[in-house]
């Protein structure tokens, strides 16, 4: 029997280690899983040097960008708003990376932007801008402007909602939405295009659906490509009518009627109304067409 060599601790000095393991292919975009960190939830079926849980955060921003990596000059990625939570799996100096919780996206997020959870009741702003009054007066000083989609926590005032943080928004700006994803759609008309956008402040085509769906009680992933697997029921694009979303390589909009496109995009640079057929002579390609089912209250 020949004995195995030792080695004291002093020689291994200069050497290193690779880990070995399963490496799946998974999509970067709602994966927490990059050379320093995987989230602890996957550690099962991706190798790496550490794992790491989340700490649950919320939005305290009107509206926060989630950039591709963590410096200001990094590319926006998508974007979470007031209220929304936020799982933070890594921090660098003053950003964090992680996970929006509303539609499991993930990206950099000024740390600024974030705050503690809040356990409360979440009303979310359905008017395209709603003002923030000094006071519950509609001639108090205006504070700021809440977007669509905004959520905000606090409590019935009268005629307003006194702010949780400060403020008031009048009772008609969060009123009940109950009308369709195109009508929800039209609080975006003229918004201007925004890369990662998701409110009318600036918007890209996949926010818009997702945000006029949203607010329709139907939870959609965050890029168009996501959204043609994931959403409704496919359609023959013979048989499509209004309300269906048509689906381009890279794009999606909202169709009003057969013929007519509804749809924030970078050729006019906003939101705009417009003949399906002069989207497609600009050599749009129709990849898909769905047809989403909104809940019934």
């Amino acid at each position: 029997m020949t004995k195995a060599p030792t080695t004291d601790a002093s020689s291994l000095d200069g050497l290193t280690a690779r880990l070995s393991g399963p490496r799946p292919a998974f999509d970067r975009r709602v994966v927490i899983a990059t050379r320093e960190i995987v989230d602890i939830d996957l550690a099962g079926s991706i190798a790496c040097a550490r794992y790491a849980m989340p700490v649950r955060r919320r939005c305290v921003a009107p509206r926060a960008s989630m950039r591709g990596a963590g410096h200001d000059d990094a590319i926006a990625v998508s974007e979470l708003l007031g209220g929304e939570a936020f799982d933070l799996f890594d921090c660098t100096d003053d950003w964090g990376f992680g996970r929006s919780v509303h539609d499991g996206y993930t990206g950099w997020i000024a740390l600024a932007a974030l705050g503690d959870p809040v356990d409360s009741d979440f009303r979310p702003v359905t008017a395209r801008l709603a003002p923030v009054f000094a006071g519950p007066d509609i001639k108090a000083p205006v504070l700021t402007e809440l977007p669509f989609g905004v959520r905000v926590a606090g409590a019935v005032q009268g005629g307003f909602f006194a702010l949780a943080e400060g403020g008031f928004v009048h009772w008609r700006h969060l009123e009940a939405f109950g009308g369709s994803p195109l009508v929800a759609a039209r609080r975006f008309v003229g918004a201007p295009y925004l890369w990662g956008g998701r409110t009318p402040l600036g918007v890209d085509c996949s926010g818009l659906v997702q945000a006029a769906l949203a607010a329709c009680g139907v939870t959609a992933p965050r890029d168009s490509d996501q959204q043609l697997i994931a959403l409704g029921a496919a359609v023959d694009f013979a048989d499509r009518q209004g309300g269906d979303l048509v689906f381009f390589p890279g794009h999606v909009g909202m169709l009003v009627d057969t013929g007519t496109l509804f749809h924030a995009n970078a050729h006019w640079m906003a939101v705009v109304e417009e003949p399906l057929a002069d989207v497609i002579a600009r050599g749009a390609v129709v990849t898909g067409v769905r047809r989403v089912s909104v809940p019934q209250e």
